[in-house]
């Protein structure tokens, strides 16, 4: 019988059998009826409401009601799908349900059967489980370029791209396994959660490796692993203290995916007459003059010829998918989201899948991919942002693409002209009025889909500590990509996205160096490493960068000042991005500087006066913590 493999257990202990409200044993229904169940199990105490989707011949053709003897467990409703092999299932599930086995039995005349269904006990405190926030520094991983952790299951029977650690753009064999075998090292970065690219199925015949075209939903790409596995991820990594954050897609799925060979909704996809690729026009979303056909094309146009576009409009999708998260939060124990290509759904559906996950489970994160460099564009979508058009995506947090922008602008260039150099940093920052919560921003330099920041300052290491420095005391919440922290370049820029996912030296058995080990890293290696490490390590227990308020300066000859700051610390930060030293002109802060004492450089531990002597290298960051005296605070609150 084809049922999906987490089934197994149930069905071997409660095999499919043939029942008759008249009589317990009857001749068995002829074949296997039930080719998948999703959600694969459900949990006891939910909020949020089970609907089962259920595919197999002619399944449509059947009666649906929970099999005899069932208590606190019942079916509601059926609903047919326009092919007759989905059926759609009401469950109601009492707070008093006990976990366990149970049966749905299917009837159609004289036939029947049963369809174990497991329903478990939930985590103690799963419900007010913690997320992700500006205490975090998010360590962003492709698992297939990070580490070959078990060898055996670099191609599968049962997949098509095979692996050529040479090709750009094929699977090298990185695993979850490699992952966990390296959770030390992640840790010792001064990271306190994961961001790992999508581990689900990616069955695409060539380029999968990146995991973003979804073939199953419910199931780890076995070149990764297994579901069990990843849960053994999840624990591990929280035994560590690393949180774990799920990339997910909801806006395309892959060509591979099982239900493009038959699904249950003629508009389970977009479809137009010929391919029509989305326009990008994330404005059609707010803007008052924009036509209603350029929105049409930018919420349905598919991503790619291989990533058919979903219509979440479809409520019976919509469901799908609002299950499907919550089974992952729930099964796997996670500490939050990364929602792919955001503004590329249907908006308003998403705000109410948002919503429906944040009551189940009020604290979770879930950041958005808003990829824009257009700040009202990109506060449009952060939850709670007053709108003019009234619309709320009840999205918490965004990623700060307009940050990462001029970061990187600034960094790799020594234009004094007006508005370039880290004066592109100071005006991205004023704009922070527009957004309706800086902390849940997330703040990077890099990440997987852009360029490199090692590539951006050039292999300069003084630059890339300057973007270290950044992300380490601004406001937000910071993610630096694999490898950054020792300037980790691309392979070959003119491939792109293939060349700029490098492989983690060390991750593979047959690497002549593993930059894991600190014997086997260079001198420029391991300053870079060292920095990074020290930088988020003092960061964890700096309450003032978590949630204090930011005084910045008008940059003078490509420096930037600017502070950190509630009633009790102050952090001062000075970036120095010019090609010499600058002095420290504390009278430029009188407003703040009476109130503080005790000055110490964070990378050094010595003491820092408030006087002319201190001076900043060429290409260097000051960063000084200092106490605040009570009584001459009043003026910065």
């Amino acid at each position: 019988m084809k049922i999906h493999t987490l089934f197994a257990t149930a069905i071997t202990a409660m095999s499919i059998v043939s029942c008759n409200t008249a009589a317990d044993n009857v001749p068995e229904a002829a074949g296997d009826p039930i080719v998948r169940a999703e959600p694969l199990s459900w949990w006891v105490g939910m909020r949020t409401p089970l609907q089962l989707m259920v595919q197999g011949r002619d399944i449509a053709s059947y009666e649906v009601s929970m099999a005899r003897g069932t208590r606190g467990v019942r079916v509601t409703a059926t609903h047919k799908a326009d092919n007759a092999d989905f059926l759609f299932i009401d469950i109601d599930i009492a707070p008093d349900a006990a976990a366990g086995e149970y049966g749905i039995l299917f009837t159609r005349g004289d036939e029947s059967f049963v369809l174990p269904y497991r329903l478990d006990n939930r985590r103690e405190g799963s419900a007010a489980r913690k997320s992700f926030t500006t205490a975090d520094m998010i360590y962003l991983l492709m698992p297939d370029r990070f580490a070959n952790g078990d060898p055996s299951n670099d191609a599968t029977d049962d997949t098509r791209d095979k692996p050529d650690r040479t090709g750009f753009f094929s699977r090298h064999g990185g695993d979850i396994q490699g992952m966990i075998d390296h959770l030390d090292y992640i840790a010792s970065t001064g990271a306190t959660a994961i961001w790992s690219t999508p581990l689900l199925l990616d069955d695409e015949p060539h380029g999968s490796y990146h995991g973003y075209a979804c073939a199953d939903y419910y199931r780890i790409d076995p070149r990764f692993g297994t579901n069990e596995l990843y849960r053994t991820f999840v624990a591990e990594s929280h035994r560590r203290g690393l949180k774990v954050i799920m990339d997910i897609v909801t806006n395309h799925c892959g060509s591979a995916h099982w239900w493009m060979r038959d699904m249950p909704f003629e508009d389970w996809v977009h479809r137009f007459p010929e391919y029509t690729r989305t326009n990008n026009l994330f404005s059609t979303n707010m803007d008052p003059n924009a036509s209603r056909s350029d929105l049409e094309i930018q919420e349905s146009g598919w991503f790619d010829r291989s990533m058919p576009d979903m219509n979440l409009d479809n409520p019976y999708l919509l469901q799908y998918f609002k299950q499907w998260a919550v089974w992952w939060i729930e099964y796997a124990d996670l500490d939050g989201l990364r929602v792919d290509t955001y503004p590329y759904n249907e908006k308003e559906p998403m705000s109410e899948w948002c919503r429906a996950l944040r009551e189940e489970y009020p604290d979770i994160n879930i950041v958005g991919e808003c990829w824009t460099g257009n700040i009202p564009q990109l506060a449009y979508w952060q939850g709670g942002n007053q709108n003019r058009d009234g619309f709320d995506s009840h999205l918490p947090s965004i990623m700060d693409f307009p940050l990462r922008d001029a970061i990187c602008e600034a960094l790799s260039s020594d234009s004094l002209r007006s508005g370039r150099g880290m004066a592109r940093v100071y005006e991205t920052l004023s704009n922070d009025f527009v957004y309706h919560d800086i902390s849940h921003m997330m703040i990077f330099a890099a990440n997987h889909d852009t360029d490199r920041i090692g590539d951006v300052v050039r292999r300069n290491p003084d630059r890339l500590k300057l973007s270290m420095a950044l992300l380490a005391t601004m406001r937000g919440i910071p993610q630096i990509f694999a490898g950054d922290e020792m300037m980790f370049t691309s392979r070959d820029l003119s491939q792109g996205h293939g060349g700029l996912r490098v492989d983690f030296p060390g991750g593979w058995k047959e690497d002549t160096v593993s930059l894991f080990d600190p014997a086997q890293r260079d001198t420029v290696q391991s300053d870079l490493f060292d920095y990074t490490r020290r930088l988020f390590e003092w960061r964890k227990g700096k309450r003032v960068i978590h949630s204090g308020r930011t005084l910045h300066f008008a940059p003078h000859g490509n420096t930037y000042a600017y502070f950190r700051y509630d009633d009790r610390d102050a952090v001062f930060v000075f970036i120095n991005n010019s090609r010499g030293a600058k002095p420290i002109e504390w009278s430029r802060y009188a407003e703040i500087t009476p109130s503080l004492r005790n000055g110490r450089n964070v990378m050094t531990g010595e003491a820092v006066e408030l006087d002319d002597s201190v001076r900043v290298g060429a290409r260097q960051a000051l960063i000084v913590e200092f106490e605040r005296r009570q009584e001459a605070s009043d003026g910065k609150q």
